[in-house]
C-alpha cells in the first residue's frame, strides 16, 4: 500500500459514484425474513463505516478510506449486496495512491464481481488497472463486456478506443472473443500474468471475425461523433458540440467561445443524487458523461467566479503564454536561423535556473524563510481572536451593547412604523370615473374602492400596533395610530352620507368608537412624547454616558449637539403640531354628533377651539373654523368644515422652510401632512 497524492490527482467525489454504481448493478432484494434485528444494525454499522470511508476519500485520505471501507465490508455477510459497491470502492483507493498498487485494486474488482458479475463500474475499473498495467489485451476484454451490457458507456467507448490504438501501433491484432480472466485466475506475480497473456494469445486465434468487425465499428463511429451538450448558466441554455473524449481544457476553450463575456467560470454536472459537482479532471468529465441520462441531453452548469477560483483559467493563461513565447521564438528562428533560435531558448532556460538558483542563494544568506510569514500570520489571527474574546467578554462591552440593543430596537419598531405609514398611503387609492358610466356602476366603483380603502386602514393599524407591541414608548406609533382611527372613521362616515342612509335610523356606534380610540391615542402620545422630551431635555444638561461612549469610539461626530433655545424652540412646534391634528379630529367628531343629533356635540367643538388655540391658531382662523361649521344656520351647504382651510391657516401660522428645519423627527412630517383622500370629496359630493 503506498503513500496517498494530493499534489497530482483531483478527488472525485466518491458519493455520487457509489450511487451511480448502485444503479448499474442488477439484483435482487435481501429477503424480509433474513432482516433480523441484529442484521440490520449490522447493515446500519456498515454503512456508517462507509459514510465514514467517504469522508476520508474526499479529504484524499485513501489509507484511512481504505481501512474504513475494509470494516465495512467485514461487517457484512459474505454474500451481501452492499459488498460489490465497497470492494469497488476499495479499488478507486488503491488506483489513486502514489504509486497505484494496480495488483491489489485487480484483486477488489474480483472480489466485487464474484457479488455481482454484471457490476459495470468494477469492470472498467478492472480495465483501467490492466490498461496502467499494460495488460492491454485484458483492458480490452472487460470493455467489450462492459459494452455488451451498455453499448452507450461513453468511458468504456473512450478506454476501447485508445486500447485499440496501442494494441494496433504494438503490432497486436484487438480481439474481443478471448475469455476475460476471472478473479480466481489472476495472480499478482508476473510469471502468472505471461501465462495468462499466451492463453489469452490462443483463445484470440479462436474468435469470430463477425463479432471482431462488430467492436471495431463502434470504436470509429465515436472517435468521430460529436456530442450534444447544453451550457446552462442562470437562465441562459445554449447548445454547444464536444468532441470524442474531449479534455477538460477543451471544454474550458468551447465554454469560453460560448459564453464571450465571462472571464473565468466553473464547470458543473448533476450527479445521480442530484448535488452539483464541480469538473476539474478530465476524469471528471468522463464521470459527468457517465452520469448523465443516456436517453437525454447532457447539461453542463457554467457558474461565474473569480479567476483566483478557476485553475482552469490559470492554466489556459500558462498556455497562451507558452503559445505566444513559442510562437515569437519561431517568428525569431525565420529570420535568424534555426541555430541561433535554439541557441536563444537555451540560454533563456539556463538563465531561468540560475535566477532560481541565486534567489535560494540570497534567501538562505540572509535568512529569509518565506514560511515562518505563514506561521505568523496564523499566530497573529490565534491573538486576534483571544483579544476579540476578552473585549466581547468585558464589562466595559455589556454598555455597548446596551446602546446597540437600544438602538436596533427602535429601528424595529421604526420598520413596522413606515410598513403601516404604506398602507395609508395605499389607503389613499384613486378613484377613476368616466363621464358615461350608469350610476350602478358608479355605486359597485366607489363600494370596491370603499372596501380596498377599509382593509389598507386596518392593516396599518396592525403594523402601528405591532410597532408599540416591539417598543412600548414608541410615541410616534400612538400619533400615527390616532391618525389611522380617524381617517377611518371618516371614510365611515363619508360613505354613509354619499349613500344617503338616514341619520336617525343610522348606526353609528362604530364610527363613534373609532373616534373615541383616535382621541385616547391622541393623548397617550401626547403624554408620552412628553415624557421623552422631558428626559431629552434634561440630558442635554448634563453629560450623558452614550455621549461618552461615543466619544471614546471616536464616534463623537454621529452625536449632534443643539443647544438649549434650539430645543425649546423644537418642542414648541411639536406641540402645535399635535393640538392642531387632535383639534381636527375633534372638530370633526362634533359634525358628526351634530348631523345624528347628539347634544354633546358642543362639548367636542369647545373642546377642538381649545386645541387650536394651543396650537397658535389667530382669532380670525379660529372663527372662520366656527363659522363654517354645519350647525351654523347661515354655513354653506354640505357638511361645513373643510380641511383645506385648516392647512391654510397652518401655513399662514408656520413658514414651510422652517418646518422641514425644525421638526424634531422626520418620521412625523408624512404623518401631519397628509391630505385628504380624494374619496372622501367624492362621496361627499355623490
Amino acid at each position: 500500500m503506498g503513500k496517498s497524492s494530493a499534489k497530482k490527482k483531483r478527488n472525485v467525489e466518491l458519493k455520487g459514484r457509489s450511487v451511480s454504481d448502485s444503479k448499474s448493478v442488477n439484483y435482487g432484494l435481501i429477503s424480509p425474513r433474513s432482516l433480523d434485528m441484529d442484521t440490520i444494525a449490522v447493515i446500519e454499522k456498515s454503512r456508517e463505516l462507509k459514510e465514514e470511508g467517504d469522508k476520508h476519500f474526499q479529504r484524499r485520505e485513501y489509507d484511512t478510506a481504505i481501512m474504513s471501507y475494509e470494516k465495512a465490508v467485514e461487517q457484512l455477510p459474505k454474500k451481501h449486496l452492499d459488498i460489490a459497491h465497497l470492494r469497488s470502492n476499495l479499488a478507486t483507493c488503491y488506483m489513486q495512491l502514489n504509486p497505484g498498487d494496480y495488483h491489489q485494486a485487480i484483486k477488489e474488482c474480483n472480489l466485487a464481481l464474484e457479488i455481482s458479475p454484471k457490476y459495470t463500474k468494477a469492470l472498467l475499473k478492472r480495465a483501467r488497472c490492466f490498461e496502467a498495467l499494460n495488460r492491454l489485451d485484458w483492458a480490452l476484454k472487460d470493455v467489450s463486456l462492459v459494452l455488451n451490457i451498455e453499448p452507450h458507456n461513453l468511458t468504456a467507448l473512450e478506454i476501447s478506443d485508445r486500447v485499440k490504438k496501442e494494441l494496433e501501433k504494438s503490432g497486436n491484432q484487438p480481439d474481443n472473443q478471448l475469455c476475460v480472466p476471472g478473479h480466481e485466475s489472476l495472480v499478482v506475480s508476473e510469471k502468472d500474468k505471461s501465462r495468462k497473456k499466451r492463453g489469452s494469445k490462443v483463445a484470440t486465434n479462436k474468435a469470430s471475425a463477425n463479432e471482431n468487425k462488430e467492436v471495431k465499428h463502434v470504436g470509429n463511429k465515436n472517435e468521430n461523433s460529436q456530442n450534444i451538450v447544453k451550457l446552462i448558466l442562470g437562465d441562459d441554455i445554449r447548445l454547444a458540440q464536444l468532441p470524442a473524449h474531449c479534455s477538460i481544457l477543451k471544454l474550458r476553450e468551447i465554454v469560453q467561445n460560448r459564453f464571450l463575456e465571462i472571464e473565468a467560470v466553473q464547470i458543473k454536472y448533476k450527479d445521480t443524487e442530484g448535488d452539483l459537482v464541480t469538473i476539474t479532471t478530465t476524469e471528471d468529465l468522463r464521470l459527468a458523461e457517465e452520469a448523465s441520462n443516456p436517453h437525454g441531453s447532457f447539461k453542463l452548469y457554467i457558474v461565474e467566479v473569480n479567476p483566483e477560483k478557476d485553475p482552469l483559467f490559470l492554466e489556459k493563461t500558462r498556455k497562451d503564454i507558452d503559445s505566444i513565447n513559442s510562437d515569437k521564438a519561431s517568428n525569431d528562428g525565420v529570420g535568424s536561423g534555426n541555430s541561433k533560435s535554439s541557441g536563444e531558448l537555451s540560454a533563456s532556460f539556463y538563465m531561468d535556473n540560475w535566477i532560481v538558483d541565486f534567489a535560494c542563494l540570497f534567501r538562505n544568506h540572509v535568512g529569509f524563510d518565506s514560511d515562518e510569514y505563514i506561521d505568523l500570520h496564523e499566530i497573529g489571527m490565534n491573538m486576534y481572536s483571544q483579544a476579540l474574546e476578552e473585549v466581547v467578554t468585558s464589562e466595559e462591552a455589556q454598555e455597548f451593547f446596551n446602546i446597540a440593543e437600544e438602538k436596533f430596537h427602535e429601528k424595529a419598531a421604526l420598520a413596522m412604523f413606515n410598513w403601516g405609514n404604506v398602507h395609508m398611503s395605499r389607503a389613499r387609492k384613486r378613484l377613476f370615473l368616466s363621464g358615461d358610466s350608469s350610476e350602478e356602476s358608479i355605486l359597485a366603483q366607489v363600494k370596491d374602492c370603499f372596501e380596498w380603502s377599509q382593509k389598507e386602514y386596518v392593516k396599518a393599524g396592525h403594523r402601528y400596533e405591532e410597532a408599540l407591541r416591539i417598543k412600548p414608548d414608541f410615541y410616534e406609533g400612538l400619533l400615527a395610530l390616532g391618525q389611522q382611527q380617524f381617517e377611518q372613521a371618516k371614510l365611515c362616515w363619508y360613505y354613509a352620507i354619499g349613500n344617503q342612509v338616514d341619520l336617525h335610523t343610522w348606526s353609528s356606534t362604530a364610527v363613534l368608537e373609532l373616534f373615541n380610540n383616535a382621541e385616547d391615542s391622541m393623548e397617550r402620545g401626547t403624554e408620552m412624547w412628553e415624557q421623552v422630551e422631558e428626559h431629552r431635555f434634561k440630558n442635554l444638561l448634563k453629560s450623558s454616558k452614550e455621549k461618552e461612549l461615543l466619544h471614546e469610539m471616536g464616534l463623537s461626530h454621529l452625536y449632534k449637539e443643539i443647544s438649549t433655545d434650539e430645543a425649546a424652540e423644537r418642542i414648541s412646534n411639536m406641540r402645535s403640531q399635535i393640538n392642531l391634528l387632535w383639534g381636527t379630529i375633534l372638530y370633526e367628531r362634533s359634525v358628526v354628533e351634530f348631523k345624528i343629533g347628539l347634544p354633546i356635540w358642543t362639548e367636542c367643538l369647545i373642546v377642538s377651539v381649545e386645541k387650536f388655540k394651543l396650537a397658535g391658531a389667530s382669532p380670525t382662523d379660529i372663527a372662520v373654523m366656527i363659522k363654517n361649521h354645519c350647525s351654523d344656520e347661515t354655513a354653506q351647504e354640505g357638511l361645513g368644515f373643510k380641511i383645506d382651510e385648516i392647512v391654510q391657516a397652518w401655513s399662514e401660522m408656520y413658514d414651510a422652510k422652517r418646518w422641514q428645519n425644525d421638526v424634531p423627527s422626520f418620521r412625523l412630517e408624512p404623518l401631519f401632512r397628509r391630505p385628504v383622500p380624494k374619496l372622501h370629496h367624492m362621496l361627499e359630493h355623490m
